[in-house]
């Protein structure tokens, strides 16, 4: 029965446990809640002497001492505590040994109670948080640092959450001193090269949703600010170089909207609808003062470069200026009309830039406190001022618009509007190029000297494994659409081949029907040459021959006649020479004269020949050619 009642008792503790850790709001505690989940699956082998590795479990004080490896939890930070990661399965060896995990409601009740502070009972104090580097500077340092902070091992690139849309810009943030640019996103801040926009990492912010962001002054470490409106706040810092959170502070019951570490980073400065200034050492986390003076929200708060003044501006224009050290107020800077959305020191901290929904941008001198200059930047509202290293100004508003200015107030460079009001605004390491987010949640990159956009990015990266499944998806519908392109192109080209096929035997007729057709024609127009030629010689050959066989009747008769006339006289000798040349005379003319008939007769049978060729042919090429062209 006793052990019966035990159980029935752990049993109930347990399921009490679970409930609490539901419940965000449950205060958790070691002795209601811890202690029986380690009861059940953990004191067996960590109690008494024979605890294993040394570590006792069976009470609050042996387990806050840890065993032969150290402490195993870090109040407030459940990730670097190794009684959640042990018991998680995210660090070997996994506790219990041999075994499946423990139940998940138990595992969030360990990691619930250790970001508690890791009570011991309701009445006890939460530990004090520990920061897990120390972060102090012993002196501040002006200027780029000898190593420029970058992150020296791949970051995590996967999203904490993947969104619909991306969240607007309200939170950017550029290293001094390295290409690396911060952007907010939904419970995760997102790292981006500041030379390509190319994603560098993701960096987990679990608290809500980051509302300010800020880099130190030597760019080391980078601190978030926010949380869920109306419910809670937190300010959590980063190292750079590894990407561990190294601080977390603030309780507060709202959003945090703005905040700072002071570039000595021995101080934290946090403010937000509670109208409060809250101050925390970087060294335990506990909060060092409160200041309300503000009347309204605070939207803007940041330290000097020099350590020495802090900046704070709210939602109704006050703008006030404090010792760093001693919360004593140093100036009350009265000159804005409308809410303060940003504020930024110049380098040499002798100048602050503010900038306000009243349109205007003001710089104010910490000599006496007093506004040395004032312009209007942006119809609608001035969201965002910053300082570059060589004191020009960079501003962006509600008019979509993102400007670089001297210190007098004269723009320099005006950048290609955004797609939504513009948000946030700040140089790169070595102002050449400028970074502004927009109401759409899209980061830009413009390029200084040709004001022209250089690349872009989102709050919302995508998730890389569904970023290749979409790829891929994408791929295979264009290698399908391909596919399908090229079955339709071959079955074309097929069908083009087979046209060409069949026609080849008609080419081929019509390139013989072409080639006839021309010889036809070249043969009937050789006729006519021929045919012409030959009429053309005809009419002078026959005119000879006239005028020869006119000649040669003439002759003929006269030969006659002497002959006659030498045969009665043939004793006269001339006589008889005449007779004998007149007849060599006619026979002359007679054979002259057969000669030109001859020659008559053979043109007329030529010119009859062409003649009865030419109109046969003429009238073939006449036909080869229809033909032809039928083909």
């Amino acid at each position: 029965m006793i052990r019966i009642g035990r159980s029935a008792f752990v049993a109930a503790v347990l399921v009490a446990g679970q409930s609490a850790a539901a419940d965000p709001k449950a205060k958790l505690t070691y002795d209601q809640h811890v202690l029986p989940i380690l009861t059940t699956h953990c004191i067996g082998c960590h109690k008494g002497e024979s605890a294993k590795g040394g570590l006792d479990l069976t009470t609050y004080a042996k387990l806050k001492e840890g065993g032969a490896s150290g402490e195993v939890i870090k109040p407030g930070d459940p990730d670097g505590s190794r009684l959640y990661r042990l018991s998680a399965h995210k660090e070997q060896p996994f506790m219990p040994p041999k075994m499946p995990m423990i139940a998940k409601e138990q595992v969030d009740t360990i990691a619930a109670w250790i970001q508690q502070g890791a009570l011991e009972n309701p009445n006890a104090k939460p530990l004090p948080v520990k920061p897990k580097a120390e972060v102090g500077l012993m002196s501040v340092k002006r200027g780029k640092p000898d190593v420029v902070p970058m992150p020296e091992k791949p970051l995590p690139r996967d999203p904490v959450v993947t969104t619909n849309k991306p969240n607007s810009v309200i939170a950017l943030a550029a290293s001094p001193w390295a290409p690396l640019v911060a952007v907010g996103g939904v419970k995760q801040v997102i790292l981006y090269h500041g030379d390509t926009l190319q994603l560098v990492g993701v960096l987990p912010f679990p608290y809500g949703t980051p509302h300010v962001l800020k880099f130190s002054r030597n760019g080391g470490l980078l601190l978030a600010g926010g949380g869920r409106d109306g419910q809670s706040g937190k300010v959590v810092v980063w190292d750079v170089k590894t990407g561990e959170q190294i601080i977390e502070v603030g309780n507060e019951t709202d959003a945090v909207l703005a905040a700072d570490i002071s570039a000595d980073q021995q101080l934290i400065a946090l403010g937000g609808p509670s109208k409060m200034i809250r101050v925390y050492s970087t060294k335990d986390g506990s909060l060092i003062r409160e200041t309300k003076k503000h009347t309204d929200w605070v939207y803007a708060v940041e330290f000097s470069p020099d350590a020495v003044l802090l900046a704070t501006a709210d939602r109704s224009g006050g703008l006030y200026v404090w010792e760093a050290a001693t919360g004593r107020e140093f100036y009350n800077l009265r000159g804005h009309s409308g809410p303060i959305l940003d504020v930024s020191w110049r380098d040499d901290s002798n100048i602050l830039a503010s900038s306000s929904e009243d349109t205007t941008i003001r710089l104010w001198e910490m000599e006496n406190g007093t506004q040395i200059k004032s312009w209007g930047a942006h119809g609608g509202g001035a969201q965002a001022v910053k300082f570059s290293h060589d004191n020009r100004l960079v501003s962006t508003g509600r008019d979509r618009v993102t400007k670089v200015w001297d210190q007098n107030g004269a723009v320099q460079k005006q950048f290609p509007a955004h797609p939504d009001v513009a948000l946030r605004a700040a140089f790169n390491h070595d102002s050449t190029k400028v970074y502004a987010g927009d109401w759409t949640g899209t980061l830009q990159m413009f390029n200084v000297a040709d004001a022209k956009v250089l690349a872009q990015a989102t709050t919302n990266p995508q998730d890389p494994a569904k970023a290749l499944d979409a790829a891929t998806k994408t791929l295979a519908a264009k290698q399908q659409a391909f596919d399908s392109a090229n079955g339709a192109f071959n079955a074309v080209n097929q069908k083009v081949q087979q046209t060409a096929a069949d026609m080849a035997p008609a080419q081929k007729l019509a390139t013989d029907a072409a080639n006839t057709a021309k010889a036809a024609q070249d043969q009937a127009n050789n006729l006519k040459a021929a045919l012409d030629k030959a009429t053309a010689a005809l009419a002078p050959a026959q005119a000879k021959a006239q005028a020869t066989d006119a000649k040669a009747k003439a002759l003929a008769a006269a030969a006659v006649q002497v002959k006659a006339a030498a045969d009665a006289n043939k004793a006269n000798a001339d006589l008889q020479a005449a007779a004998t040349q007149v007849k060599g005379l006619a026979d002359s003319a007679a054979t002259e004269n057969a000669t030109a008939q001859k020659a008559v007769a053979d043109l007329q049978a030529q010119v009859n020949a062409v003649n009865a060729a030419h109109g046969p042919a003429a009238q073939n090429a006449q036909l080869s050619a229809a033909a032809a062209k039928l083909a």
